[in-house]
C-alpha cells in the first residue's frame, strides 16, 4: 500500500522564476526528492501530486523549481506547505515514522523494553529514545536491531545486541 510520507518544508521564494527553498525533515531528503513520486500541500490530505522539474545549488543554497511554478509570486503561495514522497509500507523511512511515537518496544522474544518517546537524528544514524520509567535506553535504527515496525498496532520488535538494554 502506498502512502505520503513529509519529506521537507518549504520556506521561502528563491529568485524571479518560481525557484523556492526548503527545510528538510528527514535524513535521507536528497534521495527521495530525487527518486520518489512527490506531493504537496498543507496536509496529506490536501496534497496533490508535483513533479520535480530542477534543482540548482548546493547545501543550504540549493533551490528546487516544481512543474506549475514559473515566477516568484506562484512560488510564494506554497510557502509553508509540506512536500511528501510517496512511499510503500515496507520502505525504510518508516523507520523514523512520527507515527511511531508511543509505541511499545519489545524484544523478539516479546520482554517488554519501553516506550518510543523520540528520535534523534545522528551523524551516523537515527535513533530511538526509549524509556521505561527507570532508565533511558537509545537504541541505532539500523536493520540489525529493529526487526519490526508495526505503525498500526504501535509496537517496535528489537533484536538486542549484547549491552545494547544495559
Amino acid at each position: 500500500m502506498l502512502k505520503l510520507f513529509a519529506i521537507a518544508k518549504i520556506t521561502k521564494p528563491s529568485g524571479f522564476s518560481g525557484d523556492v527553498r526548503v527545510r528538510p525533515l528527514v535524513r535521507h531528503f536528497d534521495d527521495y526528492i530525487q527518486d520518489k513520486d512527490l506531493s504537496l500541500g498543507f496536509s496529506e490530505d490536501l496534497a496533490q501530486t508535483v513533479k520535480l522539474m530542477k534543482t540548482t545549488g548546493l547545501g543550504k543554497s540549493k533551490r528546487f523549481l516544481f512543474e506549475g511554478i514559473g515566477s516568484r509570486e506562484e512560488a510564494e503561495t506554497i510557502i509553508g506547505q509540506t512536500l511528501f514522497a510517496v512511499v510503500s509500507d515496507n520502505d525504510p523511512i518508516n523507520l523514523i515514522s512520527p507515527d511511531l511515537l508511543g509505541a511499545a518496544v519489545v524484544t523478539s522474544n516479546g520482554d517488554y523494553v519501553g516506550e518510543l518517546v523520540d528520535m534523534l537524528s545522528l551523524p551516523t544514524n537515527d535513533v530511538y529514545v526509549i524509556e521505561n520509567g527507570k532508565k533511558e535506553v537509545l537504541i541505532p535504527v539500523v536493520p540489525e536491531i529493529i526487526t519490526h515496525i508495526g505503525v498500526k498496532e504501535g509496537v517496535v520488535t528489537i533484536e538486542p545486541m549484547d549491552g545494547l538494554l544495559d
